[in-house]
């Protein structure tokens, strides 16, 4: 191999390996600061009862949409100060049926070419907007939800810390149904710990999950929602963090979330996510870290770190490969071993991560039993997996097409109590 291309591969590979430990060093210096409960902690400034509008979006879900209803009726919060609202977005099935049974008002939509959550969350805002009675704020579910009984509560305090915008703990409904729900489980429990509440105490934006979070009504009509795409949550977070807003974080507003059960549901459900992160990326990730040298605004430059993870993945998959090349010495024809340096790192740093796992499930007050430990191995094959998803999530970007997750079991709040 000629020098000039040796050098040239070498510094390619040394350049994104870099990357990628500076950009998984920086989310672990920020990890640090979700031990702490500093914010959650912190009184609200006024004691204001705020008034609700729920709305649930729901798609041919007769089997959980009644639990859903009846869990939010079940709120420890004012009666008169919340409603129920469901969307029965192109559904031929009873769902609109058993969410009226249950006690919501549904409103019915059909329209084939605007298709998925984000046009049915757009089409009942102005419904609501045109109410004769106000609401204060709005929050979003899924139709396969449960919520907490303290959910509102919970929010309220973090609106009257000033927030317009807050986030829910998205939680499990089914952590131990198998190996594939399991791993969800440790990671949005990961995520809530180390992402979101490591984000809250540092005073910067969170990041919205789809699904269990309020947004102020006035705020709503200012910016207008606008967001269609695949991730709709991403989507609003970023033009939040354009427009200078924060995203709160209510650590105890539990809402527990169905998690799919087998691993062509989970492949589906992530090539979605990752078109639509892929998406955002592309359209708002420049925008985000030029008004956060411009402004001098961290929350932009994280929300803009939280974008490029598609490209950390696609780094990660090179420096991989790269290892496969030192380790195995297949192509050592080509003199490619010659290129790359010690991988103990690698495993140093993979070591840490994995250590991570027990040590926030503990903290958490989660119990630890057979199915959780045999989950921290399994949980590494499910992230691994996120390597082809990335590149094939990136290469269908531009596929805006919707699919629906179907729901088959129903799961009760006693049961997740027993849980």
């Amino acid at each position: 191999m000629p020098e000039s291309l040796r050098m040239l591969v070498y510094l390619i590979s040394a350049f994104l390996q870099l990357f990628v430990l500076i950009y998984g060093g920086y989310y672990f210096v920020v990890s640090i600061f979700g031990w702490s409960d500093r914010q959650t902690n912190v009184k609200p400034t006024t004691n204001k009862t705020h008034t609700f509008a729920l709305i649930v979006a729901a798609h041919n879900e007769e089997m959980v949409i009644g639990e859903m209803v009846k869990s939010l009726h079940n709120l420890d919060y004012p009666k008169e100060a919340y409603d129920i609202f469901v969307i029965a977005d192109n559904c031929d099935d009873t769902t609109a049926k058993v969410a009226r049974d249950a006690g919501a008002y549904v409103f019915e939509r059909t329209n084939k070419e605007l298709r998925g959550k984000g046009y049915a969350l757009e089409w009942m805002f102005e419904k609501i907007f045109n109410m004769e009675k106000k609401y204060d704020s709005i929050s979003i579910f899924d139709a396969d939800n449960i919520v907490g009984r303290d959910y509102l509560k919970e929010m309220n305090k973090e609106l009257n810390k000033g927030y317009e915008v807050v986030q829910g703990n998205v939680d499990s409904k089914n952590p131990f149904d198998s190996w594939v729900s399991c791993a969800y489980s440790v990671s949005f429990w990961m995520i809530a710990r180390m992402f979101q509440n490591a984000r809250y105490n540092l005073g910067i934006t969170c990041q919205l999950s789809g699904t269990g979070f309020v947004v102020s009504t006035d705020l709503l009509k200012e910016m207008g929602w606008g967001a269609t795409c695949l991730t709709e949550d991403m989507e609003f977070t970023a033009k939040l963090a354009l427009k200078g807003k924060k995203v709160g974080w209510a650590h105890k507003a539990l809402v527990y979330d169905e998690k799919p059960l087998s691993f062509m549901q989970s492949w589906n459900q992530r090539i979605r996510w990752m078109q639509g992160h892929s998406d955002v990326a592309s359209r708002f990730a420049k925008k985000l870290f030029t008004k956060a040298i411009k402004d001098k605004d961290f929350s932009a430059f994280d929300c803009g770190i939280y974008l490029l993870q598609p490209l950390k993945i696609l780094c990660l998959l090179f420096a991989t490969i790269m290892t496969w090349v030192k380790v195995t010495g297949v192509v050592e024809i080509f003199e490619l071993n010659k290129l790359f340096g010690d991988t103990q790192w690698w495993s140093a740093f993979a070591a840490v991560q994995m250590m991570y796992i027990p040590f926030i499930i503990t903290y958490e007050k989660r119990m630890i039993n057979a199915k959780l430990i045999w989950c921290y191995v399994t949980f590494w094959l499910y992230s691994l997996t996120w390597i082809p998803i990335t590149v094939i999530g990136w290469l269908k970007k531009d596929n805006k097409e919707w699919s629906h997750t179907k729901h088959t079991r129903q799961i009760t709040l006693e049961d997740l109590e027993k849980i």
